[in-house]
């Protein structure tokens, strides 16, 4: 569990493209407004403002449920930091400023003791929090934000400097949290492999990347049908995963209302990509999710080549459709790749590291949990 300067690093960039993402969001919301486009405005602010506000309350609820287990009270000033939706950026002061004393000043030795190995760890626990908080944020946000942009692309046929900037945002900032988290979580438990190498790392992007902008182009071509279907396909989609989240009985947080609002966020998120909610085997609900999405998209696509060819512009109608296509094949590709080849194995229990002949602490925010 060792923090290292790589992934201080990888905390320093994190920050960048959130702050970046959200100075586009507000670009882009106001360029609405000022060419009175007040739907499109709306709905971006909205985005935004849900995201972060559902991120607030996981992240205040995560500072009680860490200062009640330390025996101390929740200051008054950390409620009010979430309420002005400083929560993300209490949480990345915190972790930096611990994760740079650890990766720079405590990195010259390999004989850690006790106490530096505990240090190690509590930075390694606050980053994977916050890869967790950004992996809410980008689902919650950002993969809407980005269906959003690519509607109106697809709709209008232009594209100016706004649009443009917040389409690759999204994009960096969803493949980033979502290697990010994956990486940061399997480092945060100790009874599971690393995802360590260059190879894997990119594969895995490749699949998540590739099979989520085949859906969200899917999803864009179906608003530019009937923005009603699309709609209710979603919302749809979201109950079932809302169900899925109710039968697997998640026990992630610690109260009933937190523990209802995630599987609500579980929901939303499985709309997009799938979600391994428990830590357990998911080849079976795995391959059949992605079943179900492959005979979506194609289901998408015959309505879309069905219907009448006068709503759309001629010159992006093939292409567009090769491309849902392509990336839909090459993100099952990498998916069979990644767990043929690349995906870590889980370790038996017994196989646990021991320091000092103490087993491993395992008492951690993740420990039922694993997204894979």
């Amino acid at each position: 569990m060792k923090y290292t300067k790589c992934n201080f690093m990888m905390s320093v960039l994190g920050i960048i493209i959130y702050i970046a993402d959200l100075i586009v969001d507000i670009w882009v919301s106001v360029r609405f407004f000022h060419k009175a486009q007040y739907d499109f405005g709306v709905l971006t602010l909205s985005f935004m403002l849900f995201g972060t506000f559902v991120v607030q309350c996981f992240s205040y609820s995560w500072f009680k449920a860490d200062l009640k287990k330390a025996g101390q009270e929740s200051p008054h000033c950390f409620l009010l930091l979430h309420c002005l939706q400083g929560g993300i950026f209490t949480r990345y002061w915190f972790a930096l400023k611990k994760g740079y004393h650890v990766a720079f000043k405590n990195s010259k030795t390999n004989n850690f003791t006790e106490e530096q190995i505990d240090s190690h760890k509590e930075v390694v626990d606050r980053v994977t929090d916050l890869s967790m908080l950004r992996l809410f944020e980008t689902y919650l946000e950002g993969c809407p934000q980005l269906v959003l942009q690519l509607y109106i692309l697809l709709e209008h046929g232009q594209v100016n400097l706004s649009q443009c900037a917040a389409i690759i945002l999204s994009c960096c900032a969803i493949s980033w949290s979502t290697v990010d988290f994956q990486v940061a979580l399997r480092k945060s438990l100790p009874d599971k492999n690393l995802l360590n190498g260059f190879c894997p790392k990119v594969t895995y992007l490749f699949y998540k990347l590739f099979t989520l902008l085949s859906w969200m182009l899917s999803v864009a071509l179906l608003l530019l049908v009937n923005v009603k279907i699309a709609l209710f396909l979603l919302f749809f989609l979201w109950f079932v995963g809302l169900l899925w989240a109710f039968k697997r009985q998640t026990q992630f947080c610690n109260s009933i209302s937190m523990e209802f609002l995630y599987r609500i966020v579980v929901g939303f998120i499985l709309v997009f990509t799938f979600f391994n909610i428990k830590g357990q085997n998911t080849k079976c609900p795995m391959s059949c999710y992605y079943i179900v999405r492959v005979l979506t998209t194609v289901g998408i696509l015959i309505v879309f080549w069905l219907y009448p060819l006068s709503i759309f512009n001629s010159e992006y109608f093939v292409p567009i459709s090769i491309t849902v296509v392509s990336t839909l094949l090459l993100g099952i590709v990498f998916i069979i790749v990644y767990y043929g080849v690349f995906h870590p194995n889980i370790r038996e229990e017994t196989q646990s590291d021991e320091i000092d002949g103490k087993s491993v602490q395992r008492d951690c925010r993740m420990r039922r949990f694993l997204m894979e």
